[in-house]
């Protein structure tokens, strides 16, 4: 028995964690004083191990000596030789609650007892308990009507596939039990722990169901022997007919059936100890039982019982109601009716009125049990099935017929037939007779060598078994006749149990044998069955069931034997043992499949955890096997099968969507890899078509001081883009080094992935450590995705603070992002005034997509909007398209070619042709083109201190708003600004705020209202002497008519001391304003109040020198918009007219 351990930790001496040498030579003397109390967990649930990283590890020994001392830093994760061998050899996993249950005995009366260690061995411990799990109640009430529905070939064919899979079965088994330890749970540990928790959790609650379905069909089988063979009398409804006996008979087994429930809840809720003691006098039964039937057989063989039957004609009756098998009997002199003359007559008297078939035929006398030796066999060889109420009937016998269509008197003693028999129906049937062959696995804690057990005995158990029933199948058919096999309840032979009437020495040993043998395997179920629950609730991985993991002190599950119970009512109150069995048979095959399945994906993965101790197994036999089971399933009964599939499935879909995640090294997850690197592979093999084109995002956010994304709204936007498709990968970067930033980057993965999660986004993240957030977003760029799976579209938020940056190195980055981006041939999207972007949960009512297609990028900005609308943010959305003509261009003919091309291209939009004709550059383009220039100079040729620049920076910016406001008043109104993501900028202030730093020396211009994206918000320390005007919304309603301040030109050219000509300016510079300035006035008009606006975004200028003045185009182009998306292609087609 492992010891448990309280080591004294050592207070660390330095920075380095040393300790003091005094302490350390007294630690290392005495180690051993320092045992004390258990020592306690965090409380969480952990599979116990003796390996690195175990909570069981003795986290405080330290390495005694010298020799190890090159090893002492790492003593914390990596245990010494020594102690590991240690706590392997005391390794030990009992079953699922003993443990509690233990503890619970051992503290009894103060004192604790030594735990015994398992002693068991694999006959005790695996053979027996599985002969008496899979020996039940179908073998001795059900196998003999089945050989004589079937034949002997047709069931001995049934009994071999039936046996064959449960043999496959016990071979995958066994390699699973035999790869490590397996503790109690037995095939739900091996399936979770092989095939991952969902497939786990599905198929061990299906193997829950069937062993609770189980319980109520082996309590079914007792109250059948109770009031068919033992105590008929004991039947609380009576029939007043022969029609109505199978009716008052389904009521009694369902009061019956509820109260032996109740008794049986009850026993094993007081202890389980109970029914274990008599678990050994149950499977005595059951093997005395069995041998009660061999020895009948042989004797059968020289001297036969006597169990005569009688037929009238070749019809089988019913010995219920006569004595004397015939028509008329001699009483001295005079020749008298019999009783069963009385049946078939109206009267006692020989001039009566009696039945035709009654009159045409005679009645004979024959043997129920003819014995071995009588060549029965023949007869019994082929199949005879029958349809419900027919009359069962002796084939080769006389007989007259009557006219076809007579109807039968139910009335009359005939044998019926209580249901129709087919061959898929009997399978369904009898499959449950071979269950059971998990009952070794489930007692792995109690051997003494599991592993070597658990194969042996189990594969010995069911050849055992295999064995019993075929010849069980051949040695019924050869000595009980083929009527009194099909008479399911004995009525033929006095209503004695039929196996029984072949029994030695009496027919009474089969009937009270299977009565405490069925009782036994109804307690073995009763008691299996919540454990088996309670070990799925404490996994956790089923959120609803975990109240079912609790129970009393000693760990018996009390609320999963009452929930076991409730289930097992309602197979009772079913009250038909043939329509019970097949229930149990999906579940218990199902359970099957998965496990064949688990063992084969293990063998074809090759996974270097997979050793099974036992050699004889191979993924071809494990194939076999679950294929067999699939197939049983649907041979049994197709219905059954399907409600047991979705059942599995609908837990599978609920554990993968609100079960906790577990990493049990589970075979699945090897699957996908696999999957995943055939299909890496395949996309190796050459770039998508564009038909098969969809946008795989890398998203670029930006995290704040405590890792949390900064605008959530970006992933909500990829949501919306995404709709769960195609690859998404989340990117951010933090600068500074991976060794000092490394915890830093899991908080802020965990961050993102939590966001993710909340927006629905699937996808992976990527945190970057690098030294500049330049590098590091192009790392990004270049090494997102792996091998064909990789993105071809980047969407970030624009840096709408870049001209407020001391180093501007902000708009350097977003600029070389855009080159990268084309470089890679990588389509880019940027969203401005993210902030404003609707989140999932908010719903558009109305309103626009309207997208300006100024040039052709390959289709996506077609594309993009037709993504949206399919969101429910944007699905009421409609789509509008705006292109530009020119003087030279056909406006009318425009619109036709493109509506034309809409119409191939499958999209539902508006089409507007937008003129644009020549025009003479305005003075506020020059204006505009002026102070742009005149800001690149500045912050090129004078070296200012960080809040001198700021100075010269805002005045530059309000005299540059008053002047555009002289130029163009029509556009001059106030709009709030929204913050944006940019990398690497500083916290943003509240968004119904407008702050403007002034300093007391410069021109005051409290009515100029900034455009989005140029909100000045400063970084870094702020001069004392700086005045911070701030405007709340009211207030900037109440200045939005002001007229503003008279602020001439001529001040800025005093002030730098600059003479700027408008002849002077770059003309290249001023065309590109003035394409600025028109597109945005004609964006402005068209699409001011469109729910969200794309359009083109121009590339950057070749010459670097021109940098800045590109993002001032951007600026300008974008004015006065409230939601902007920015779309530039990756050169290629993204979109097709063609199917």
């Amino acid at each position: 028995m492992s010891r448990r351990f309280t080591v004294t930790s050592l207070p660390p001496a330095g920075p380095a964690g040393t300790s003091d040498p005094e302490s350390r030579r007294h630690s290392a003397a005495e180690p051993r004083h320092l045992l004390g109390e258990d020592a306690k967990g965090d409380g969480n649930p952990k599979e116990s191990s003796p390996f690195i990283n175990s909570t069981d590890t003795e986290k405080g020994k330290e390495y005694d000596g010298k020799n190890m001392a090159l090893f002492e830093e790492e003593m914390d994760t990596s245990p010494m030789v020594s102690s590991l061998l240690s706590g392997l050899a005391n390794y030990t996993n009992l079953p699922q609650g003993s443990r509690e249950h233990e503890e619970a005995e051992n503290n009894e009366g103060g004192k604790k007892k030594p735990v015994q260690a398992p002693r068991m061995g694999t006959f005790m411990g695996v053979y027996l308990p599985c002969l008496q799990n899979i020996f039940g109640v179908i073998l001795f009430l059900r196998l003999t009507w089945v050989v004589g529905i079937a034949g002997i070939m047709e069931s001995f064919c049934m009994v071999f596939i039936c046996c064959s899979c449960t043999m496959l079965t016990a071979i995958s088994m066994s390699a699973i039990a035999t790869n490590g330890v397996v503790p109690a749970g037995g095939s739900y540990y091996m399936i979770s722990r092989s095939l991952g928790p969902e497939f786990g959790g599905a198929v061990g609650l299906c193997f829950y169901l069937g062993t609770t379905f189980a319980g109520a069909m082996y309590i079914l089988g007792t109250i059948e022997i109770l009031l068919a063979y033992l105590f008929p009398a004991m039947a609380i409804f009576k029939a007043e007919d022969a029609s109505g006996e199978a009716a008052a008979m389904l009521n009694n087994m369902r009061v019956y059936g509820t109260c032996v429930l109740t008794c049986m809840a009850t026993v094993v809720f007081v202890g389980v100890k109970y029914v274990n003691k008599f678990a050994l006098v149950f499977l005595g039964c059951v093997i005395l039982s069995i041998l009660a039937i061999y020895a009948g057989v042989i004797k059968s063989a020289f001297d036969p019982p006597n169990f005569p039957i009688c037929l009238l004609g070749n019809r089988t009756l019913s010995r219920h109601g006569f004595d004397v098998c015939a028509k008329l009997a001699w009483e001295g002199n005079e020749t008298v009716t019999t009783r069963l003359w009385g049946l078939f007559c109206s009267s006692r008297f020989l001039n009566a009125t009696c039945d035709e078939y009654f009159t045409r035929n005679n009645v004979t006398e024959i043997q129920g049990i003819p014995g071995a030796a009588s060549g029965l066999i023949k007869e019994n060889l082929w199949s005879s099935y029958l349809t419900k109420g027919v009359i069962v009937e002796k084939q080769g016998m006389p007989s007259v017929g009557l006219a076809d269509g007579t109807p039968v008197d139910m009335d009359h003693p005939y044998v019926f037939s209580d249901m129709t028999s087919y061959f898929t129906l009997l399978v369904g049937i009898y499959f449950p007779s071979v269950t059971g062959i998990m009952a070794g696995s489930n007692r792995s804690g109690d051997l003494r060598d599991a592993q070597k057990s658990i194969p042996t005995g189990t594969i010995l158990a069911i050849a055992t078994t295999s064995a019993v029933y075929i010849s069980s199948v051949v040695l019924f058919g050869a000595c009980i006749e083929g009527v009194v096999l099909r008479d399911k309840f004995g009525e033929a032979v006095n209503g004695n149990l039929v196996v029984g009437t072949l029994a030695w020495p009496s027919p009474w040993v089969i009937v009270i044998g299977s009565f405490f043998s069925t009782c036994g395997a109804g307690l073995q179920s009763l008691t299996g069955a919540p454990r088996l629950l309670q070990a799925i609730s404490r996994d956790g991985i089923v959120p609803f069931l975990q109240v079912f993991g609790h129970g009393k002190a000693n760990g018996e599950p009390t609320w999963a034997l009452l929930l076991t119970a409730c289930i097992c009512e309602i197979g009772i109150l079913i009250a038909s043992l043939d329509e019970v069995a097949p229930i149990l048979s999906m579940f218990f095959l199902m359970c099957y499949m998965f496990v064949n399945l688990a063992c084969a994906v293990q063998t074809l993965l090759r996974t270097p955890n997979w050793r099974p101790r036992f050699r004889y197994y191979h993924w071809t036999l494990s194939f076999l096997g679950m294929s067999l089971c699939l197939a049983l399933m649907f041979i049994c009964s197709w219905y059954y099968a399907l409600v047991a599939m979705l059942i599995a499935g609908l837990i599978y879909k609920y554990i993968e969507y609100r079960g906790a995640e577990k990493e049990w090294g589970d075979g699945i997850r090897g699957l996908s890899l696999s999957a995943a690197r055939y299909a890496l592979l395949r996309l190796e093999e050459g770039p998508p078509h564009t038909k098969n084109w969809r946008p795989q995002l890398l998203v670029l956010v930006r995290v704040d001081q405590d890792q949390n994304v900064v605008h959530p709204q970006l992933l909500s936007l990829t949501s919306q883009l995404k709709a769960g498709k195609g690859l998404t990968i989340v990117g951010s970067v933090l600068e500074g080094t991976f060794l000092d930033h490394h915890p830093q980057a899991q908080r802020a993965e965990e961050s993102i992935r939590r966001l993710m999660e909340a927006e629905k986004v699937k996808g992976f993240c990527q945190v970057v450590i690098s030294s500049n957030l330049r590098d590091g977003v192009s790392h990004l760029i270049q090494s997102g995705g792996l091998g064909g799976l990789q993105h071809n579209t980047v969407l970030v938020g624009w840096p709408r603070n870049w001209r407020q940056k001391e180093d501007h190195q902000t708009w350097r980055n977003f600029i070389e992002l855009v080159r990268e981006t084309t470089a890679g041939h990588l389509a880019l999207l940027v969203t401005k005034n993210v902030a404003m972007f609707p989140g999932n949960p908010e719903r558009f009512s109305e309103g626009s997509i309207d997208v300006w297609w100024i040039v052709h990028d390959g289709g996506m900005l077609m594309l993009l909007p037709f993504l949206l609308r399919h969101h429910k943010v944007w699905r009421k959305c409609k789509m509008r398209i705006f292109t530009v003509a020119q003087m030279d261009d056909n406006s009318i003919q425009m619109k036709k070619d493109l509506t034309t091309f809409l119409y191939h291209l499958r999209i539902t939009a508006e089409v507007e042709v937008v003129e644009m004709h020549e025009s003479d550059i305005s003075a506020y383009t020059y204006e505009k083109t002026l102070v742009m220039e005149q800001r690149s100079q500045i912050l090129k040729q004078m070296h200012l201190t960080k809040n001198e620049r700021e100075r010269e920076i805002q005045s530059i910016t309000d005299e540059s708003r008053g002047s555009i406001r002289r130029k163009n008043p029509a556009n001059t109104r106030l709009r709030l600004n929204v913050p944006e993501e940019t990398a690497g900028d500083s916290e943003e202030k509240p968004e119904e705020e407008v702050q403007l730093i002034h300093d007391k020396s410069a021109p005051s211009c409290p009515s100029s209202s900034p455009s989005p994206g140029e909100e000045p918000e400063g970084e870094g320390e702020v001069d004392p002497e700086n005045v911070h005007l701030t405007w709340t919304k009211d207030k900037s309603v109440a200045e939005k008519n002001k007229g503003p301040s008279p602020v001439s030109s001529e001040g800025i050219k005093d002030f730098f001391s600059m003479k700027p000509e408008w002849e002077n300016l770059n003309q290249s510079n001023v065309r590109r304003m003035h394409t600025a300035v028109r597109l945005n006035e004609a964006i402005v008009k068209k699409s001011r109040d469109a729910k969200l606006v794309l359009l083109n975004m121009p590339g950057p200028p070749r010459n670097r020198n021109g940098d800045e003045n590109y993002m001032e185009f951007l600026e300008v182009l974008t004015e006065h918009l409230d939601r902007v998306m920015l779309v530039r292609g990756g050169g290629r087609e993204v979109i097709t007219i063609y199917s």
